[in-house]
């Protein structure tokens, strides 16, 4: 393993009942000190290959390290913290579960002291459980998964179910931990979190790999949008400066090889010098959003829904009326 991973994966592959592919050739790097993003739908394989990461699942096929190590090891998981679904006893306090799990980890119950106040949950530490709210609960699994001060932070889905406001707490509690030069690799299916939380993003679905580079990357190049009457003149324009052009509704889209304000106001003289009525115009790349439905064409699910469609192979069973062919 290459000393600039903390995570290296190749040809990862696991089925469940022998025909379901979970993970299906999964291959991702990833490097010590960022944080990384696995960012896909529901049952797009995210989950399972955590789970592989921490020796919880075996694979079906290929490699996996984990800071040098094969998962599992224990003298890998001492460097990990992990945060997933995570089950605390609901009639003791915050602290006193994060003392039973620093025992089963063999952490100093000092240690407990340190995460609650790091997590924000130093004020209701002595509160049971039971009457934490989600966001709360959800501060309470990362507090957990920091007890071993761990080199690798692994969160599943730390914002799911959570108000705005929740999220952003958790969003700022994730900032500060990736500053303490930890690796962090985020699961999450929120594009916008990942998008403004993780240095480099991989778009899984069906247990595959899509897309992987930094959110900018994926986004693509920036666009000029404009609103110009007559639309067709405004198009012969942009055509003559050697620009790219598309319509989206009333709007003219137009690849910017040199995005900036200099570069559109540009475009903005010509069009005006032309003629044109120019009532609208700003520079925007493609949210994150639009690239991933694009990649994985709306659909969701395991390995399956990234087959060709039934109509593509041989059916079974009567079609239902109305049904495509």
């Amino acid at each position: 393993m290459a000393a600039e991973f903390a995570v290296e994966v190749h040809r990862l592959v696991k089925r469940f009942g022998g025909r379901v592919a979970a993970v299906d050739g999964l291959d991702l790097s990833v490097r010590r000190g960022e944080t990384y993003g696995l960012l896909g739908p529901n049952g797009a394989g995210k989950t399972t290959t955590i789970r592989m990461l921490l020796g919880l699942v075996r694979p079906d096929a290929g490699v996996i390290r984990v800071l040098g190590l094969p998962p599992g090891d224990p003298a890998g998981l001492r460097r990990i913290g992990a945060m997933g679904e995570t089950a605390f006893y609901p009639f003791l306090s915050g602290r006193d579960n994060l003392r039973a799990a620093a025992r089963r980890c063999r952490v100093p119950d000092a240690r407990v002291e340190t995460v609650l106040g790091v997590a924000g949950l130093a004020a209701r530490a002595g509160d049971r459980v039971s009457g934490y709210s989600l966001g709360m609960r959800q501060r309470l699994a990362v507090a957990a998964a920091l007890l071993k001060n761990p080199e690798l932070l692994i969160l599943d889905e730390p914002s799911s179910g959570l108000d705005p406001a929740g999220q952003l707490e958790m969003h700022r509690l994730i900032r500060e931990l990736a500053g303490q030069n930890r690796t962090i690799v985020l699961s999450s299916h929120d594009m916008r979190e990942v998008e403004e939380l993780c240095s480099r993003v991989a778009i899984i679905a069906g247990g595959r790999m899509l897309a992987e580079g930094s959110p900018e990357q994926l986004r693509g190049q920036a666009r000029l949008w404009v609103r110009a009457e007559p639309a067709g003149q405004a198009a012969a324009v942009a055509a003559g400066l050697g620009l790219a052009a598309g319509r989206s509704g009333e709007l003219l889209s137009l690849v910017l090889p040199e995005p900036g304000a200099g570069r559109a106001a540009a475009v903005n003289r010509q069009l005006v010098e032309a003629g044109l009525a120019v009532s609208e115009l700003r520079t925007r790349r493609r949210p994150l959003r639009e690239v991933f439905l694009e990649l994985t064409g709306g659909r969701s699910g395991g390995a399956d829904s990234l087959r060709p469609p039934a109509g593509r192979r041989k059916r079974r069973g009567r079609r239902m009326p109305g049904q495509a062919r």
